[in-house]
């Protein structure tokens, strides 16, 4: 628009032209994967604007509060591959073994088991865990160093349209944003998504994760241990300086009770799930809860906008790869971005779209009916789904090549991998 068009407009129509900002792609979120996707698609020469709603100070909060992530071999390749990696390796523990176990609390595990050992692979170890308030530091530091990335935090968007060239968003500070491609990374009650007309499917679980650290005597050996027990898995994950993750699932009333308790009647609840084989155990950090359920995106695409991570789909904790599925869909989609710009195709069209999607709706599917079929499987006390489960657990340990098929699936190097994730 010139100068002189802009003169013929009346005050307030020209107030807005000049609070509008232009940019390659507008990401609405501001948790993980949602930096991952700028600093990729940075590192591709788009220029990006994230619009976060939480402040940055609440962001950059530095004290441990007991939230981590399993973040599988092929996910550390997509940090490592944007900048990320180097900044918290030092802080990551790795995943050396998992093992897989069945019981009931108090009464130890069961003889038949699962044990997945990072030697059998070539890449290992399979994963690491890595804490909160490293990785999303060490996200906020790389995108303030990037200029291709204007992150506005603090905001939220209130409304947003699409038109044959660009997507806009107004946000609540009353300045608009337009971009080629709009990027929804706000979560399971995406507003993008809703905004855009992207209906969901899921359904509840009756579970609540309840999420803590601890502190025990003993050293983990960087083995992740996941307990089944008939309310729901109990995931117990290592930590460096000998403290572990947990992730506890249970039953919405029990979950509502356990939050309630004293740090000292939760430790003491905890402990017959728990069990012995790492000493004492004491908290270190906060309880969290959150309700488990499964929500699937019907749609990953609409005009001019896609969906990642949990926007896209959320699925239950139980096997630890929610982040990892969210971190593909970064990779997927900035390779299909990569690749439309050096066609000279717009990289908000329907047919580059539609290519994101076909790579991401398959895996993510698959991923939430398996995670859906084994808390079933194993949420329970039904003696013959035990016994059958007992001896499926036997056979896939007594199996070393499909073990090993299991290891690296879990590690995230199985199918078609983007770019950043081919190390």
């Amino acid at each position: 628009m010139t100068v002189a068009a802009m003169r013929r407009m009346d005050n307030p129509a020209r107030a807005r032209i000049l609070r509008r900002m232009n940019t390659d792609l507008i990401i609405v979120g501001g948790g993980l994967n949602g930096p991952a996707l700028a600093l990729a698609a940075a590192q591709a020469g788009f220029t990006v604007t994230i619009i976060d709603s939480l402040p940055l100070d609440t962001r950059k909060r530095v004290n441990f509060d007991g939230r981590s992530y399993a973040l599988a071999h092929a996910s550390m390749r997509l940090l490592r591959g944007i900048g990320v990696w180097p900044k918290i390796s030092d802080k990551a523990q790795p995943m050396l073994e998992i093992k897989v176990t069945d019981g009931r609390a108090g009464e130890g595990p069961s003889p038949w088991m699962m044990h997945f050992d990072h030697a059998e692979i070539e890449e290992a170890p399979m994963g690491y865990m890595v804490e909160d308030r490293h990785l999303r530091r060490a996200f906020l530091d790389a995108m303030a160093k990037d200029k291709r990335i204007t992150h506005l935090s603090g905001e939220t968007v209130v409304a947003q349209s699409v038109d044959a060239a660009e997507a806009t968003v107004t946000l609540a500070s009353g300045k608009d944003i337009s971009g080629k491609l709009l990027i929804g990374s706000d979560g399971r009650k995406s507003g993008t998504a809703e905004r855009a007309g992207i209906k969901r499917t899921g359904w509840g679980y009756g579970q609540t994760a309840v999420v803590c650290a601890v502190k025990h005597e003993k050293p983990h050996g960087g083995i992740a241990h996941q307990f089944f027990m008939p309310g729901g898995p109990l995931a117990i994950l290592p930590l460096t300086q000998d403290r572990s993750s947990i992730v506890w699932s249970e039953t919405d009333t029990r979950a509502q009770a356990l939050m309630a308790m004293s740090d000292t009647d939760f430790l003491t609840a905890l402990r017959p799930a728990f069990g012995s084989f790492l000493g004492q155990i004491s908290l270190t950090g906060a309880r969290f809860s959150y309700p488990l359920g499964l929500t699937l995106a019907n749609s990953f695409i609409a005009d001019r906008v896609a969906l990642i991570g949990d926007a896209a789909h959320g699925v239950h904790p139980i096997a630890g790869q929610g982040l990892n599925a969210g971190l593909r869909d970064v990779a997927a989609l900035a390779d299909v971005l990569e690749n439309a710009r050096g066609r000279g195709e717009d990289i908000g069209g329907a047919q580059v779209l539609a290519r994101y999607q076909q790579w991401r709706r398959f895996d993510t599917t698959t991923l939430a009916l398996a995670t859906d079929t084994f808390n079933r499987l194993f949420s329970n006390d039904n003696p013959l789904l035990r016994a059958a489960r007992d001896i499926g657990m036997g056979l896939v340990n007594a199996a070393p090549g499909l073990r090993r098929t299991v290891i690296r699936e879990a590690a995230g190097l199985t199918g078609d991998l983007p770019r950043l994730m081919r190390g």
